[in-house]
């Protein structure tokens, strides 16, 4: 088992990290769903076919995540709020043991 944690930033500004512990194996956006992790939405089920489970990955961890396809690339164009260098859809993120502590920003809202 691992642990991520998924941050979130409420209108006040206040900061809150919801750690959860998973399995290796499956992508972020299940690990999230499986635990109602509130801020990903998910609506496709990790089809590639929405960006309701998008999630801001920044530095160590973008740098041990795989590039993102063409696809990614193309489907992050229709993020809810402005898509940045740390922007990843989390159903295209494997978790590895060597994600293990991982922590990604929720944004805003995914619509």
């Amino acid at each position: 088992m691992i642990t991520i944690h998924f941050v979130s930033i409420d209108k006040d500004g206040v900061r809150r990290d919801t750690p959860l512990q998973t399995r290796v194996g499956r992508s972020l956006m299940e690990a999230a769903s499986a635990h109602d992790v509130e801020g990903i939405a998910a609506d496709c089920g990790g089809l590639l076919s929405c960006a309701t489970c998008h999630v801001l990955v920044s530095e160590p961890w973008a740098a041990q995540l795989p590039p993102a396809s063409q696809d990614e690339h193309a489907m992050l164009d229709f993020t809810a709020v402005v898509r940045t260098p740390a922007s990843r859809l989390s159903c295209q993120i494997q978790l590895t043991a060597s994600l293990d502590g991982l922590t990604v920003e929720l944004p805003a809202t995914q619509y």
